[in-house]
């Protein structure tokens, strides 16, 4: 028999669609002056943040977005059911700290840059399943504890190809209801990790593309929906180059996304930052969806989104060894509710 909210291969569907009844975001300068400066909670001026390394801001960034998003949906810690979080530190460390702090029932996961957007699918499926009535997701990054993870300390100045981008400082959380007033999500789209033998790790737009391209074709085909059925396409941080290899697949899988495919890497900045490529990093698709999006649906300027949460599934060691890069994308469809 098969599962009863399974729709078609990868996607399930909500019957009693959770609710985003509070977001939250905390960002760095950098993107504290881009485009999207207005949509976030709160801007940091100090990458330190106060602290006395790049580490604790981060720790700082998670904690804040946290007490935000409850102080909003005027809840406490003991509220929460569920807090799932993610980061892309060793050992998760930045959401492990941020969990003892909140002394939440803690789930931590790790999917590279689509964390959030697995958190999110999650959520749902425990909201949706009976077995929490709230859950607290959050994702966080920052510019300089990832490169100096990842690629080269930021002392180095090492000189940064084309391909290369900027991981996004920031920490974004969403609190999901049984009950409340807020966006839906519909449905989820869980991807596969696709391996085309990219091994750069200074590119990770060709890297994510293949991935996010077979999620966003999968739903599709699970669906049976048009890209037409939704207002906006918006994959995690693909950056310039990424997406134009996306949309090539999808199209060549037959689905034309014209006029409706963006980028949270390319929204968050503007061109004079020189961020080569665009954003990145796990608090990129976190804090452009818990700003920007949920304002374009409460607006009314935006109905119904897919967005997908890309991330290249690589650590020092594997690059180190000469591994190739698996990538992922995990698909959830946020609809304004009425």
């Amino acid at each position: 028999m098969a599962a009863p909210k399974k729709n078609g291969m990868q996607t399930v569907w909500f019957q009693n669609p959770p609710v985003i009844i509070s977001t939250a975001s905390v960002v760095g300068p950098r993107e504290g002056e881009g485009p999207l400066a207005k949509t976030f909670d709160h801007v940091i001026n100090d990458p330190y943040y106060g602290e006395n390394t790049w580490e604790k801001a981060e720790q700082r960034m998670m904690n804040d977005a946290v007490k935000k998003a409850l102080q909003k949906a005027s809840l406490q810690e003991k509220d929460i059911d569920f807090m799932l979080a993610g980061d892309l530190l060793d050992q998760i460390m930045v959401s492990n700290i941020a969990a003892r702090t909140a002394a939440m029932p803690y789930l931590g996961l790790y999917g590279a840059c689509s964390t959030m957007y697995e958190g999110l699918a999650l959520g749902a499926m425990l909201v949706d399943g009976g077995f929490a009535d709230k859950v607290l997701v959050g994702a966080s990054s920052h510019y300089n504890t990832a490169e100096r993870q990842f690629r080269f300390p930021t002392e180095m100045g090492t000189q940064r190809p084309m391909t290369a981008q900027w991981t996004v400082t920031g920490a974004g959380v969403a609190i999901l209801a049984r009950e409340g007033t807020g966006p839906v999500i519909t449905h989820a789209t869980i991807g596969k990790a696709i391996d085309m033998g990219q091994s750069d790790a200074q590119d990770m737009g060709a890297t994510m593309a293949p991935a996010a391209a077979d999620t966003i074709t999968r739903h599709f085909l699970d669906t049976a929906r048009s890209p037409d059925y939704y207002d906006m396409v918006v994959t995690g941080d693909l950056g310039v180059y990424g997406k134009r290899l996306a949309e090539l697949l999808i199209k060549k899988s037959g689905y034309d996304l014209s006029g409706r495919f963006t980028d949270c890497g390319i929204l968050i900045y503007n061109k004079a930052h020189d961020v080569h490529a665009g954003g990145s990093g796990c608090g990129c698709s976190a804090v452009v969806t818990c700003g920007y999006l949920m304002g374009q649906l409460k607006s009314g300027s935006c109905k119904r989104f897919i967005g997908v949460g890309t991330g290249a599934l690589l650590s020092p060691c594997s690059v180190q060894q000469g591994e190739t890069i698996p990538g992922i994308g995990h698909a959830v469809v946020i609809e304004a509710r009425g």
